[in-house]
């Protein structure tokens, strides 16, 4: 009698159990990180701060509190700025991310022997940089010459352009002042051929065309109706 009358309260336990479960791997996959195919010159036209730097420490402080009341942790990079291509007026000393991939934090070497482009957003209030997986923060000598030059002046010429990702076919575009995008449809990878070698910049009549090289645009690129 007591054995048949633990079954069913072994089973509703067994059902709590489960559920439970479930319901972290629910929140696990709605907490998981998840970013949009982009361009790096996307990338850069929506970024608050581009710099080139070398990140020197590292350290886990405290930002906050959660709606709980629970302190919340990030990680504070220390970085040595080496130059600025988008940002304010004063030098960046450090950087704010997520502890880990699965909350967008980022992971860097913090020897301070590599250098890094690093992308990232300043909160209006403090000032903070924030950067995220979403952005970029790639080892400098893996950028082509033309990022580099894309850096300093040809990404900003095609910030009022729109950059549209094909992933399959048909691809199309809905305005001139739109450039296709292949790489993932052509070579399965957001680092491919356009966006090693190719900044999308606008012409003289407002519609927007790939460029490719790090020389300046010639005027038969720039101006289309006198070739």
């Amino acid at each position: 009698m007591w054995c048949s009358a633990l079954r069913p309260n072994i089973s509703t336990l067994c059902f709590i159990t489960l559920a439970i479960l479930c319901l972290w791997r629910v929140q696990q996959l709605a907490e998981a990180c998840s970013c949009s195919p982009s361009h790096p010159q996307q990338v850069f036209c929506n970024s608050d701060v581009v710099i080139r730097a070398k990140v020197v420490g590292k350290q886990e402080v405290d930002v906050g509190n959660d709606v709980y009341g629970d302190s919340i942790k990030q990680l504070k990079y220390d970085i040595k700025q080496i130059k600025m291509f988008k940002g304010p007026s004063n030098a960046i000393e450090a950087f704010y991310t997520a502890r880990s991939s699965a909350m967008c934090g980022v992971s860097l070497e913090t020897d301070g022997r590599k250098e890094y482009l690093i992308t990232g957003m300043l909160e209006a209030e403090t000032g903070t940089m924030r950067v995220t997986l979403c952005g970029l923060f790639e080892p400098w000598d893996n950028l082509t010459a033309t990022q580099k030059m894309g850096l300093t002046e040809r990404y900003q010429m095609g910030c009022e352009c729109r950059i549209t990702s094909c992933s399959s076919i048909p691809c199309m575009i809905n305005s001139p002042s739109e450039c296709l995008w292949l790489d993932w449809l052509m070579e399965k990878t957001e680092n491919g051929r356009q966006a090693k070698n190719y900044a999308c910049i606008k012409r003289s009549d407002n519609s927007c065309a790939w460029y490719r090289g790090s020389a300046e645009p010639k005027k038969d690129f720039m101006d289309i109706e006198d070739p």
